[in-house]
């Protein structure tokens, strides 16, 4: 049995008019037309749907029922072509977000309060951790996009860069270190340090610096696999550690302080990356034609502040 939303519409509204003159009338079409249409629907359902009242008609029982199952189908089918349209224009839509350590604190909250903007219904998943591991769900189609970490030489992905992220030493404000006159690399082997676990990449090239200017790796007292967790435990301990100057932004008020030494500044780039071959939602396409082209005015006002410290 083959129901077309068409010939409810028009059964919808002779059974509102009471009448298949007026209804055809409303409708545009002939009044034999809506008679088949009828016919058709009564064929299928094995029941008469209207009997004769008048000079107009009236609903039999089937048809009273049928007009309430009708109404419902008319609603459901307007809602599916309003939320398939809101997906096709990017206004609806789920997007899974994978996301690096600074990504999150710097970038995130500002992007999602961007994609909310304006009444849109879009559902984001945010799932947090280091960008290389999250490469791999990336690739898998586990994740829809990942805002992190460039990916440079990956024929898989394509990243857009969005903003510099500087990683430098820093210390809580009152560290011994800042009472020397010159602070040197071999200076910062005097202190213990609170740095990342030894897989993550910042601390992978921190330890190469060192090992490249012949010297030891720097002593690391204590080591966490979490990096959201090293600023707040510097500032009330006399350790160094290896973080972003984003980070040290949004922490102003643990007075936290960078150690400033060019040949231990690593400077990298964050930005958005996605499947070279996946095909994104509208709604996730959105998102990242929002990171790439919002990116500099999220970060204009901490740049502001990190230039002022310079």
């Amino acid at each position: 049995m083959d129901l077309h939303l068409r010939d409810l519409r028009y059964f919808e509204t002779a059974a509102e008019l009471g009448h298949f003159g007026q209804a055809a009338e409303q409708l545009a079409r002939s009044q034999p037309a809506l008679t088949k249409c009828i016919q058709r629907l009564e064929e299928a359902f094995g029941s008469p749907l209207f009997e004769r009242e008048g000079r107009g008609v009236r609903l039999t029982p089937v048809g009273e029922m049928l007009l309430g199952r009708a109404r419902m189908l008319r609603n459901t089918a307007q809602e599916v072509v309003r939320q398939v349209q809101e997906f096709a224009e990017g206004h609806a839509g789920h997007v899974r977000i994978g996301s690096g350590p600074v990504a999150a604190d710097h970038l995130l909250p500002e992007v999602c309060s961007l994609a909310l903007e304006g009444g849109y219904k879009t559902t984001i998943s945010i799932v947090v951790g280091p960008s290389w591991e999250l490469r791999e769900q990336l690739r898998e189609g586990k994740i829809d996009l990942l805002i992190g970490l460039t990916i440079d030489g990956d024929p898989t992905t394509v990243s857009y860069p969005i903003l510099e992220d500087v990683v430098v030493v820093a210390a809580s404000g009152t560290h011994p270190v800042f009472q020397q006159p010159h602070i040197t690399m071999e200076s910062l082997l005097a202190y213990p340090w609170a740095l990342p676990a030894r897989n993550i990449p910042s601390r992978q090239w921190l330890d190469m610096v060192f090992s490249s200017q012949g010297l030891a790796t720097p002593s690391v007292q204590i080591e966490a696999s979490s990096i959201a967790l090293l600023p707040r435990m510097i500032a009330r301990t006399h350790l160094l550690s290896f973080v972003s100057r984003n980070t040290l932004d949004l922490l102003e008020g643990d007075h936290l302080q960078e150690v400033r030494l060019e040949a231990t500044t690593l400077r990298r780039k964050l930005g958005v990356t996605v499947r070279r071959t996946g095909e994104l939602s509208p709604a996730a396409q959105r998102i990242v034609a929002l990171l790439r082209a919002r990116g500099a005015a999220m970060v204009h006002a901490p740049q502001g502040r990190a230039a002022a410290r310079e």
